[in-house]
């Protein structure tokens, strides 16, 4: 089986990796964040957007993402739900406070928390997440190789390894620049634009989900 599937898996895995190298909300968000609240807030996300990406890739197995993508209405109600998330982060890291609490380490601590559940909720309810799955991914399906199920769940975790490297990337980059700017004075121009960079993100995530 796995000689059968390999060619495919290997094909799939490239696609993957150019549609994550080019820019797009995740990355944006990710650069961000890490260049605000540091590098391991960053790697939380991108472990909530990797179980975020896990979900859909589950629920393509199962039909789920089909029923997504064929329902114009849930479609639309996940695109905006995504949409007034990404204003509200905007909202609230622009009246961020959470650099003046007396304990850095608690600090730290809550800014992973965040930073994890914000990844995983801004990927749930991404519906391009379901297009993708839906619209690509069977493309790579090898008739015959394995259940539809089996493959599903091979490519699907094809795609989580290479977006989670990418990511793993972005965050490792933006962390070196970090240092140069983790000076107290720069932390609220920092998340100022973090928000200014949510905003982008929602209208940017507005634009490109409209069908």
């Amino acid at each position: 089986m796995i000689e059968l599937l390999l060619p495919s898996l290997l094909s799939f895995a490239l696609a993957s990796l150019v549609i994550e190298l080019v820019p797009g909300p995740n990355q944006t968000y990710l650069v961000a964040l890490t260049l605000g609240y540091g590098m391991r807030a960053g790697l939380a996300a991108v472990i909530g957007i990797a179980l975020g990406l896990s979900v859909y890739g589950l629920a393509a197995a199962l039909g789920v993402a089909a029923l997504i993508y064929e329902s114009e209405t849930l479609s639309q109600v996940l695109r905006w739900t995504g949409v007034l998330y990404f204003l509200w982060l905007a909202w609230e890291s622009w009246h961020d406070e959470s650099e003046d609490l007396p304990d850095p380490a608690e600090n730290e601590r809550r800014a992973m928390r965040v930073a994890f559940r914000r990844g995983l909720v801004t990927n749930l309810l991404n519906p391009k997440a379901a297009i993708f799955y839906v619209a690509v991914l069977p493309g790579f399906v090898v008739p015959g190789a394995a259940s539809v199920f089996v493959q599903t769940v091979l490519l699907s975790a094809v795609f989580v390894t290479v977006a989670t490297i990418t990511h793993l990337a972005v965050v490792l980059l933006a962390g070196r620049v970090q240092r140069f700017v983790a000076d107290p004075a720069w932390r609220r121009p920092i998340r100022r634009w973090l928000a200014v960079a949510l905003v982008a993100i929602a209208i940017w995530f507005l634009w490109s989900t409209a069908r």
